[in-house]
């Protein structure tokens, strides 16, 4: 009876976690062993019987359900022709989040700056192919209209408060709350009238990196 009790108690033990406790690296590990699966064609069935595993074992290890041992990713990097280190590729990766409570985020001088447009950066990212700059601008009763900006990106603006005339290339167009312009920053651009102020939009900038306004 003692011995039915232990057996019990180590079933009870060896049942996996439910998917939402999975840990950060399972997870991640999974993922990747999944996508490398994936990439070479094969099937859960197929896979297993290469790394000489259960088809129940790999498909825990894909759903991060199970901790994977060494030699268990040894297998499955010998089966999928990768090195081991290539399943915590994902878990290693940084990546970045910036938070900016209400009224914070840092005020830097821009070229507008000097006529009195506030430029509030809430964020910044980089990446190998792509730097983006999101920016909450402020226009009062002392700014001046300013001549017109031209750089190497894109722009999104979104205008959140007060009303302007605000010009790209040989165009103008007329923005208030709720309004927004996409357009490519090499032409001529920038507030052509200030209508009703205070004026506030965010302008996000997305540029190569290095690319300069």
């Amino acid at each position: 009876m003692a011995a039915k009790g232990k057996r019990a108690a180590a079933n009870r033990k060896a049942k996996p976690a439910p998917a939402h406790l999975g840990g950060v690296l399972e997870t991640a590990i999974g993922r990747e062993v999944h996508a490398f699966r994936r990439k070479h064609g094969m099937t859960v069935v197929d896979l297993a019987r290469l790394a000489k595993l259960s088809p129940g074992m790999l498909s825990k290890i894909e759903n991060g359900l199970t901790s994977p041992s060494l030699a268990t990713l040894r297998a499955l990097s010998t089966a999928l022709g990768v090195p081991v280190t290539a399943f915590f590729r994902r878990f290693e990766q940084h990546t970045d989040a910036t938070f900016v409570r209400a009224g914070e985020g840092l005020v830097i001088e821009r070229r507008g700056t000097r006529v009195g447009h506030q430029y509030r950066l809430l964020g910044h990212g980089v990446r190998k192919s792509v730097a983006v700059e999101p920016y909450l601008i402020t226009l009062t009763e002392q700014s001046e209209v300013f001549p017109l900006f031209q750089h190497d990106s894109v722009e999104f603006l979104y205008v959140l408060e007060g009303r302007m005339r605000y010009r790209h290339g040989d165009k103008t167009y007329l923005l208030g709350p709720g309004d927004s312009l996409f357009f490519d920053a090499n032409a001529p651009h920038g507030p052509d009238e200030l209508i009703a102020l205070p004026i506030r939009f965010l302008a996000i900038i997305s540029q190569a990196p290095g690319a300069e306004e």
